[in-house]
Formats: structure tokens, C-alpha cells, sequence
């Protein structure tokens, strides 16, 4: 069934008219801009990077290392790496010093716009903060979708600053305790960015990308991530479903690629998918770095449709 539908959504895709061209967007990488720009003859906007909650001392420094517009992923482990921080210890204020930390770099940034994406691809069980395992089962009281969206929350509001009252009386209605101190406001150039996959891994109801969804107060762009992988394909059914979902909220792909293919009916896709939905605001390539197993020099035919289809997007 999913096959059909994903099926059904290129051929849409492919039959919608060149009239809806979106607004111009902008253009992200991974990896490494300097190389990507040179390989592709992008003008890279958006410069991302991933951190953990671990990184109170050096988050400034990152911050200022990552250009003129930083898309700054926070994850509090992955992939089996060291847990940081739970979603329950998140949310009730364990690591509010490297939040603290987080909000000054943010406000002392000299950048007009700074995307935030706390816990990106959370309904997937490689991600620490996920609630379930890769088999379907649920994973202890800490890591709960309950506890996912009050972290998410206590980051939105702590990141935006505000006075010590305020800030405390939005996290005390939420049913967590509050902040000490003033803190400075960015909202000026803040957005935070809610990022699930399309489609939960495990694909269950209780994983759903609506299940971790922390409400419209909290969350100024919804993403979703895109890789063309053999033998599985992108599910751009689940793109447009998570699109359909948010009719309010600007729409951006902070994560797309080619998983080791040269595919460039999937760049094509991609190009027609932002023309097609007027309200993407932006697409960023993982990963731009030399050799890596999504680097377009790799992959000569993508790499002629990126340079052909997705330049010309900014």
C-alpha cells in the first residue's frame, strides 16, 4: 500500500503545473559548504551542524564557526552513542545550563536568522530520545512522546528568552518548573524548526510524527527529512502528509540526499516538490563533505540535475 501511494504522489508530482512556482528559497549543507559550493556552484545560506546538551562550554564557539545563517541541530545521542540527557531530565531542567548557554550565543550571533532543530528525526529508534526500539517496544518512563514534546517545549521557550517571570510562568503552565535568571530575547531572528521523519520508525501509531507533535505555540517551521536510498526509495507520501498537516507552518526539508545512488530522478523530485508547495522556506543537503556516501561528485547525473534544477531555486 505504501508503495502505491508513494507511487501515486510522484506521478502528482510530476503532472503538477510549472505555474505554481514557489518563492525563492534557501539553500543548505552539511558537511562541508566550501567544497559543496565549489562542486555544485551553490551560494550556501544555511550552514548546519549538530550538537549535543553536553556542550555548554563550547556552544558559542560552534555558533560562530558555522556562517551566515546557522541551522544548529540539538541531539542528545544517536546511533548508540552516549545519552546526554533523557527527554524527562530535559524537560524538568537538567541541562538548562547549556539551554542558558545556548540562548546568549544565540542573541549574541550577528546573523538577521538562526534556525534551531531540537531533536530532529525523533520518531526514529536510532535517535536516544525516541520512545520506542527498533523492535515496536516502548522504552522506559524518561523516553516517553509525552516527555519528548515537554522538552521540545522547555527549549522553545527557554530559547526565546524573556524575563525571569515570564519565561517561568510559560514553563510552569506546561507543568515544569521554572528559570532563575532573566534571559535575553531572540526572537527577532529565532526559528525553531519540528523535524520527525514522515513516517516513524517503527512505523506504529504511537510513533507517528503527530505523536511528538508539541503544539503550533512552539514551533515555527516543520521539516522532514528526505533520503533516496536503494531498494527503499524517499517516501514522499509522507512528505506531503506531514506538508497537509501544517497548513499554518512554513514547510522545509533540513535533511535530503542520495544514500550512496546516483539517482537524479530524485533531485528532479525534490525540485518539483518546492515549486509545487509555496510554502517551503528552505532545503539543505546532507552531507556536502568529500567522500561521503551521499557526495554528489560521486555521482555524476545528480550531480548535473542539482546544478541544473535546485541552483536556481535561491
Amino acid at each position: 500500500m505504501r508503495r502505491l501511494a508513494l507511487l501515486a504522489a510522484c506521478a502528482a508530482l510530476a503532472a503538477a503545473p510549472a505555474a505554481a512556482a514557489a518563492a525563492r528559497i534557501e539553500l543548505g549543507v552539511h558537511g562541508s559548504p566550501p567544497y559543496f559550493d565549489r562542486l555544485t556552484g551553490q551560494h550556501t545560506s544555511i550552514v548546519h551542524v549538530f550538537i549535543g546538551f553536553d556542550q555548554a562550554d563550547g556552544v558559542r564557539q560552534v555558533i560562530a564557526n558555522m556562517g551566515p545563517e546557522p541551522m544548529l541541530a540539538l541531539v542528545p545521542g544517536s546511533y548508540g552513542s552516549h545519552e546526554t540527557a533523557s527527554p524527562r531530565a530535559i524537560a524538568l531542567g537538567a541541562t538548562d545550563a547549556f539551554l542558558f548557554a545556548l540562548n546568549a550565543s544565540i542573541a549574541a550571533a550577528p546573523v538577521h536568522r538562526f534556525y534551531l532543530r531540537p531533536f530532529p528525526e525523533m520518531n526514529g529508534w536510532w535517535e536516544a530520545e525516541s520512545a520506542y526500539n527498533r523492535n515496536g517496544s516502548p522504552r522506559d518512563a524518561a523516553h516517553t512522546t509525552a516527555w519528548v514534546k515537554k522538552a521540545f517545549a522547555r527549549i522553545a521557550v527557554i530559547e526565546r528568552g524573556g524575563t525571569q517571570s515570564a519565561v517561568s510562568a510559560k514553563l510552569r503552565a506546561l507543568g515544569l518548573p521554572g528559570v532563575l535568571a532573566d534571559l535575553a530575547p531572540t526572537g527577532a531572528k529565532l526559528r525553531i524548526v519540528w523535524n520527525p521523519q514522515g513516517y516513524g520508525s517503527p512505523d506504529l501509531p504511537g510513533n507517528s510524527a503527530a505523536a511528538y507533535y508539541p503544539g503550533d505555540a512552539y514551533v515555527d517551521v516543520v521539516g522532514d527529512d528526505l533520503y533516496d536510498i536503494g531498494g527503499h526509495g524517499a517516501t514522499w507520501a509522507a512528505a506531503q502528509a506531514l506538508y497537509d498537516a501544517h497548513p499554518s507552518k512554513p514547510f522545509a526539508f533540513p535533511e535530503w540526499g542520495l544514500w550512496g545512488i546516483d539517482d537524479p530522478s530524485f533531485v528532479e523530485q525534490m525540485a518539483s516538490f518546492v515549486h509545487t508547495h509555496r510554502r517551503i522556506v528552505f532545503i539543505s543537503y546532507y552531507d556536502g563533505g568529500p567522500g561521503k556516501v551521499w557526495d554528489l561528485a560521486s555521482k555524476p547525473k545528480s550531480l548535473a540535475a542539482y546544478r541544473r534544477l535546485i541552483d536556481p531555486l535561491a
